[in-house]
């Protein structure tokens, strides 16, 4: 063993000591269905590249976990996705979940609100509640998360261009609970490039967005420090069509100009970076999945040490959540599905992963029923308490093949990150439409080898049964949006519509002036139960629309 070796090797046992002393080991003994004992890490004590390429987990680069001990004292967050129709009802999915063993929220949104629009607007005709939860006012984020302890569960919400509005409701709604602001935990997604590139839910041009973002982020670094202030996410863009490196390099491009953005805000890195998060998805090809995580992990650590001369160590660290990925879904053949997220999972348990969200067998047809709900959770649980993939960290490390493609896909990132720092950067090249173009035409070579077979989607394109597609469906009633309308009108008419107009005006003034941070005057918007609507209507008049003429 190298000199350097045996230092980082005594630096982790170091840190393991104190990584236990706030989070024991789940057990006593960790061995096989054999006795055999099962060790807490497996490394080469004689390879002299390990440190630069691997290193030790919770240590720099970060390949082989950002924790030290990783699953043995503490297994991922199981976060399961779930919204529809009214906050009323979620909130039982919600509670339901919790009970099954959930230890995470994750909100999904209904159209309307994903692009600020109140449920009576006749651009949310037809829309309310069917992907997701309608949120419109402080109200019905009250009803999501009645008799969910905000200090104890953290909550995830996929929202982006109206993220400073719910996460503002978020905070409001922790106050009424008697829960002090800095002990909020939670993510909000409030990743707008990838909404240009691949997912569409944008409002506002790039340049008001990321100020938004900016605001939300030095406005949580003094006043909610545990929360995530940001998911940059590379899952829609490779449900978008990307491959895993695209995915990766595209991400990762996104997160540098967010850190950009801070720092030209005047915020220094450290005090920022610390709470930014990434999402990524998992797919089929088992090794290049697990590989891409781990290269992830090595490339912004890099970026971040090198790049940005970061001194924080956690701020070096990618912490990231996973959910399978649903454009490999298939409504043929759906109870295929439950072994494609099986594999999926468990490529993103051994990548690393924070937090995992397992899509149902019937997403491809509609919104998840409760017992399939129920199996993606238990699929979760079962990798967690019947594999032993959790018993020892970074089980596939130094594995040839992995080790190969982790080198690989890094390699293959960086000439990508190249290219887009030549067109100057991720905002240039999002106007440019170079991602989009490539991954457009990725997207289309996929199509046309799984049309010609030589890619084989069982159940697809092979393996064909004759069936009737017909599952048992979740489907929102019609008489939710009827209801959602006439509730909202009716707590539009009742409040305080002085108060709501003052903050309003507020709001409009903070927006003209752009040395204000506008999260105290939107937090002060929700708090008067002005709507979503109301509140993104007021931005718009002042930084337009993106894409609108």
């Amino acid at each position: 063993m190298t000199i350097n070796q045996k230092d980082n090797e005594k630096k982790w046992k170091d840190s393991v000591e104190e990584t236990l002393k706030r989070f024991p080991e789940r057990k006593e003994v960790f061995q096989t269905s054999s006795s055999i004992p099962v060790d807490r890490l497996y490394y080469h004590e004689n390879d002299s590249d390990y440190n630069e390429r691997l290193g030790f987990p919770g240590e720099y680069p970060y390949t082989r976990g950002i924790q030290s001990t990783m699953y043995r004292s503490k297994y991922w967050t199981m976060r399961q996705y779930a919204g529809f129709g009214s906050a009323t009802e979620t909130n039982k999915r919600f509670r339901y979940l919790l009970e099954q063993g959930q230890t995470g929220l994750s909100v999904a949104f209904d159209l309307p609100t994903q692009i600020g629009y109140d449920s009576d607007d006749p651009m949310a005709e037809g829309e309310v509640g069917r992907v997701g939860v309608a949120i419109d006012t402080l109200h019905d984020m009250e009803a999501l998360l009645d008799q969910i302890p905000l200090d104890k569960v953290s909550t995830s919400m996929t929202i982006n261009s109206p993220a400073s509005i719910l996460l503002c409701m978020y905070i409001a709604v922790g106050e009424k609970q008697g829960v002090p602001i800095n002990k909020l935990t939670g993510t909000i997604q409030n990743d707008i490039l990838k909404e240009y590139i691949a997912r569409g839910t944008y409002i506002f041009p790039p340049k008001p967005s990321m100020r938004l973002i900016t605001n939300i982020f030095e406005y949580c670094q003094q006043n909610v420090p545990k929360f995530n202030t940001i998911s940059i996410s590379g899952y829609h863009i490779r449900e978008a069509g990307s491959t895993a490196v695209q995915e990766v390099a595209f991400t990762i491009a996104n997160g540098m100009a967010y850190v950009d953005a801070a720092i030209a805000s005047g915020l220094d890195v450290d005090s920022f970076a610390p709470r930014l998060a990434f999402f990524f998805n998992a797919h089929n090809n088992f090794f290049e999945e697990i590989a891409k995580f781990r290269a992830a992990r090595r490339i912004w650590a890099r970026i971040m040490k090198e790049h940005y001369q970061a001194k924080n160590p956690k701020s070096w660290k990618l912490r990231f959540h996973t959910q399978t990925g649903g454009s490999t879904l298939t409504a043929q053949q759906p109870d295929n599905n439950i072994v494609r997220v099986t594999l999926q999972a468990l490529a993103a348990v051994l990548g690393g992963t924070q937090s995992l969200h397992t899509n149902s067998r019937d997403e491809a047809l509609a919104l998840p029923t409760e017992e399939s709900a129920r199996i993606a959770l238990r699929t979760q649980q079962i990798i967690a308490h019947e594999s032993g993939v959790a018993d020892t960290i970074d089980p596939l490390g130094g594995s040839y093949f992995i080790e190969a493609l982790t080198d690989k896909i890094e390699s293959e990132v960086t000439i990508y990150l190249k290219q887009i720092e030549e067109l100057g950067g991720a905002v240039s090249a999002v106007e440019e439409g170079f991602m989009q173009r490539e991954i457009h035409r990725t997207a289309y070579e996929t199509q046309k080898r799984i049309e010609s077979e030589e890619e084989v989607i069982v159940g697809l394109n092979k393996y064909k049964i004759d069936e009737e597609v017909n599952p048992e469906l979740l489907k929102v009633d019609e008489k939710l949006e009827r209801e959602q309308k006439a509730a909202l009108q009716e707590r539009k008419l009742n409040r305080d519509k002085d108060l709501v107009n003052s903050t309003l005006k507020q709001l409009e003034w903070a927006a003209k002036n752009p040395e204000e941070n506008l999260i105290p005057y939107i937090l002060n918007a929700v708090k008067a139960y002005a709507s979503v609507g109301e509140i993104c209507n007021v931005l718009r008049r002042e930084f337009g629309e993106y894409g609108s003429i």
